[in-house]
């Protein structure tokens, strides 16, 4: 119950949007008449309004003691001065290719007569920074605020600001209406100068050639490798089961601290079959993945030390092995085909691609390119392009009909309903219209003329693109010089249709449009069965859609959808029984005189659906109550709220479909997922898929829900018909890598090897605490979370990232948290060279080898012969003999060690 001024300080200087007193008095109205309206409900207890937020009145009061600037709407008179003249910089951008890569920076810093500030995008940006310029010889001076930069003398400093662009300030000659005191501490202001120099100011853009924006390179990092995602332990509760590679399936109790000498150091704790219990430490994080291929509850635990779990491998594997022979002949017998070279006249499609009226985002640009690479490749193209609904799939398919189209050949866009035929076919009539390309869509909403008319075309050649549902794929049509088949939406299409599907895809390219894909379909994808591209950036200004799962109430009905009136917006309401649908709207007319409803649905004739969908575009009617028939591809940026009746009756894919038709355009979009009053109609199942929705609500999230979906339903063997097999023993994760190894092996022409571990596995010590301390990050899931994707990083360029993602998030590292990105950076620079285990204590350092390791023997014999303390401690061990007291001592040492070893 505090409010703002509880925060601020006494002298805050508040500057106040002409309009406040108006948006007080709304808010304050539209709050009162939603506790009327729902004051009455007993399930949902409300406080009066007055105790939990200011009246007008009251915030006016709080406001009064404080200086206030009015900001008003006119910038005719702004009085903004224009006597300081900004100048750009001269260029003194790194080059990382040369031998100094910032010699221009040291020249300018030498020659400039004046004060020099660069600025960070973020303080995790400002250590990385420093540490590079230090690296070669630059050593600014750090500050925190730009009041601090005014106060000090030094020339040269390092700070944080969110400039997008740098320039020379000169100041103009001091006069007395410039050297008043001012309070400078919003901003930068030229007036509180403390004297007449020229300054610099330089920001990452200049460094770096490139504008680094923090938030969006993390996003990408978090979500756009599909991996992660997999392996991602942030959805891991108490008592979900994990696996760990070398022990097996055991249940996850939790993060414990144990201090066992030298300090406290946090440990997974695992318990396995019998009540075995084994404590993980946390730099071995990349050991352990989520158990997924059945549900939590049947997970088949291990019993420690029982030799139970290497026969679950062996077993395995010997599956991984015959499906990697497969997957090698079926890759072979792509290879050897050979599909139509298409040719792309960079001219035209330029041309066509200035159609698209939004900015490509990166993954978007990416997935195009891919596919246009594969369409240019003449080997026949089977690519899934899988992105979050309403994330630019679409686009990606008319890039690659033009690609098609140009080249004399026809496409076939096949999707699974006929409003998002209809849909499709008013988009791509409206890209194609400055070309010379006829369009037909094939479905009921066409009449029977219409049909024959654009099957005769289509076997003649006339009709380039042809858009329909599964009369596509009957026996009876042909095609004239069928090039390209696009499948939007392919979890809906049966398993005989898919079958159909197989046989085009030895004659033309395919391309595979989804937003959740089926369990199988993404394992196929990621071992490298089918091509993969991932769409998971969001367009901008678009916002999550706030989910609520709540017992089905006519107050949360009539509470949501006024809010969304209020706004002017437009509602679906979706109610899957034809039977009882005129009911329903009866009920609702009732209840929201305010509203005007209609009604659509898939026993509706053509061209009466075709008349409502219309109407509810051009915002005739405002609530569309509707069937599951709106379920893809609708694409209405006015109607940002559902309300989903019986929520538990759908499936976990078709929710996050249903949810994905509102947030379509910049607002907040709301879905309620309405269940029957009290827990007796829902079974297990459904309330999962719903807790699953509800969590997952995040923009891009389509992928954990299929990652969810493969647990609730199982996973399903990846080429068979069956939906268990070897891979519930083991966990999908592990058996993905598993087969990935039988893969290479047998390319290799090798025989995939058990005893092998599947990764090296390399073991730090460095005697001292190496964790996140709870005084640090205090969430201990969130711990969990930056413990396994520190584990996870493979590069350090990826742990750099995530070190200024700390620094950014929590602030500068402490020693104990330090000591653990040192361990992972170590970590990585070993793996190469076949370490085991690095054991560095204050008396020396051990570098434990595996057999026959990567390295030249010559190396390891002149650093014994040259370097003081260096010997062999055994066949594959090396000792170096040194006082190192503290742990940065040590960390360096065995930095310059394993450079020398290679």
């Amino acid at each position: 119950t505090a409010t703002l001024f509880d925060y601020l300080p006494q002298d805050a200087l508040i500057c106040q949007y002409h309009g406040l007193e108006t948006a007080a008095q709304n808010f304050w109205r539209d709050t009162q008449s939603r506790y009327q309206l729902l004051r009455g409900d007993r399930d949902r207890p409300l406080l009066p309004p007055q105790e939990l937020f200011l009246t007008v009145e009251a915030l006016f009061a709080a406001l009064k003691p404080y200086p206030r600037i009015e900001l008003s709407t006119d910038t005719q008179d702004s009085g903004l001065s224009t006597q300081n003249s900004a100048l750009p910089l001269p260029s003194i951008q790194v080059d990382r290719r040369a031998d100094n890569p910032v010699s221009r920076l040291q020249q300018f810093v030498a020659d400039f007569d004046g004060r020099i500030l660069i600025l960070a995008e973020s303080l995790g940006r400002r250590e990385t920074i420093a540490q590079f310029l230090a690296e070669h010889g630059l050593k600014p001076v750090p500050c925190e605020t730009y009041a601090d930069f005014l106060g000090s003398q030094e020339k040269f400093m390092l700070g944080v600001g969110p400039l997008s662009t740098g320039f020379i300030l000169n100041y103009p000659p001091a006069d007395a209406a410039l050297t008043k005191p001012m309070n400078c501490r919003s901003g930068f202001n030229p007036t509180c100068r403390t004297e007449v120099r020229p300054t610099a100011f330089i920001t990452e853009s200049e460094l770096y050639a490139t504008q680094v924006r923090q938030i969006r390179r993390r996003d990408a990092a978090r979500k756009s490798t599909v991996e992660n995602m997999l392996r991602d332990l942030s959805e891991v509760r108490i008592n979900d089961p994990v696996v760990h590679e070398q022990h097996g399936i055991g249940r996850y109790l939790g993060l414990v601290s144990l201090d066992l000498g030298e300090g406290e150091t946090e440990f997974l704790l695992l318990e396995y079959a019998g009540g075995d219990k084994l404590y993980v430490p946390v730099s071995h994080l990349h050991l352990i993945g989520r158990y997924s291929g059945a549900s939590p509850e049947s997970a088949p635990l291990h019993r420690l030390g029982s030799g139970q779990w290497e026969k679950a491998k062996k077993k395995a594997l010997k599956q991984a092995r015959d499906t990697a022979a497969e997957l090698l002949n079926l890759y072979a017998q792509r290879a050897a085909r050979q599909g139509h070279v298409f040719q792309v006249k960079p001219h035209d499609y330029d041309a066509f691609a200035a159609g698209f009226p939004f900015e490509e985002t990166p993954d978007q640009a990416a997935a195009i390119k891919a596919v246009i690479e594969d369409m240019t490749s003449g080997k026949p193209m089977d690519r899934l392009v899988c992105g979050d609904v309403g994330f630019g799939k679409t686009e990606v398919a008319l890039r690659a009909a033009f690609v098609a189209v140009a080249d004399g050949k026809q496409v076939a866009i096949l999707v699974p309903t006929t409003l998002l035929a209809e849909q499709h076919f008013q988009n791509f009539s409206d890209r194609f219209a400055e070309f010379p390309i006829k369009i037909a869509e094939l479905s009921r909403f066409r009449s029977a003329k219409e049909q024959t008319e654009a099957l005769k075309g289509m076997a003649e050649g006339r009709i380039d693109i042809v858009i329909g549902t599964h009369k596509l794929i009957q026996k009876d049509i042909k095609f004239k010089n069928l090039g390209l088949v696009i499948v939007d939406e392919e979890h809906r299409f049966g398993v005989r249709q898919k079958e159909q599907l197989k046989a085009l895809r030895a004659e033309v390219d395919v391309l595979t449009l989804t937003a959740t894909p089926i369990p199988r379909t993404l394992s196929m994808s990621l071992e490298g069965l089918r091509d993969f591209s991932v769409i998971a950036t969001a367009p901008q200004r678009r916002l999550s859609i706030k989910t609520f799962v709540s017992p089905d109430s006519d107050g949360v009905v009539r509470e949501a959808v006024l809010r969304e009136l209020k706004r002017g917006g437009q509602i679906y309401f979706l109610h899957n029984e034809v039977e009882t649908i005129l009911n329903v709207r009866e009920k609702l007319a009732r209840l929201l005189p305010e509203a005007r409803i209609e009604v659509a649905h898939g026993q509706l004739r053509e061209r009466e659906l075709e008349h409502v969908m219309r109407d509810f575009y051009q915002q005739r009617f405002n609530l569309l109550l509707c069937t599951t028939i709106i379920e893809t591809g609708i694409d209405i940026p006015t109607a940002n709220t559902i309300i989903i009746h019986r929520a538990d009756k759908f499936g976990l894919a078709q929710l996050h479909q249903l949810r994905g038709r509102v947030g379509r355009s910049h607002h907040q979009a709301y879905a309620y997922l309405l269940t029957p009053p009290g827990e007796d109609g829902i079974t297990p199942q459904a309330r999962k898929r719903l807790d699953a929705i509800q969590s997952l609500e995040d923009l891009g999230a389509g992928f954990y829900l299929s990652m969810h979906d493969l647990e609730i339903r199982g996973a399903g063997e990846v080429l068979g018909e069956s939906q268990s097999g070897e891979m519930q023993e083991i966990g999908f994760n592990l058996y993905a890598e598993m087969l990935n190894q039988a893969v290479k092996a047998l390319k290799a022409g090798n025989e995939p090897d058990i005893a092998q571990p599947l990764a090296i596995t390399t073991e730090i010590n460095l005697h001292s605490p190496a964790l996140l301390p709870n005084d640090y990050c205090g969430d201990v899931n969130e711990r969990l979370t930056l413990y396994k994707r520190l584990a996870n990083c493979a590069t350090l360029d990826e742990l750099d990232q995530l070190h200024e993602e700390l620094i950014d998030r929590f602030g500068l590292l402490p020693s104990q948290a330090g000591a653990l990105l040192d361990t992972h950076r170590l970590r990585i620079l070993a793996k190469p060279l076949g370490i085991v285990k690095i054991d560095a204590s204050s008396g020396g350092i051990t570098l434990q080898f595996i057999p026959n390791p990567p390295i030249d023997p010559i190396k390891i014999i002149q650093m014994i012969q040259t370097k003081p303390g260096c010997k062999l401690a055994g066949p594959d061990r090396l000792k170096v003999s040194r006082e190192m007291p503290e742990v940065k001592n040590r960390v360096e040492e065995i930095v310059r060690l394993l450079k020398e070893l290679g």
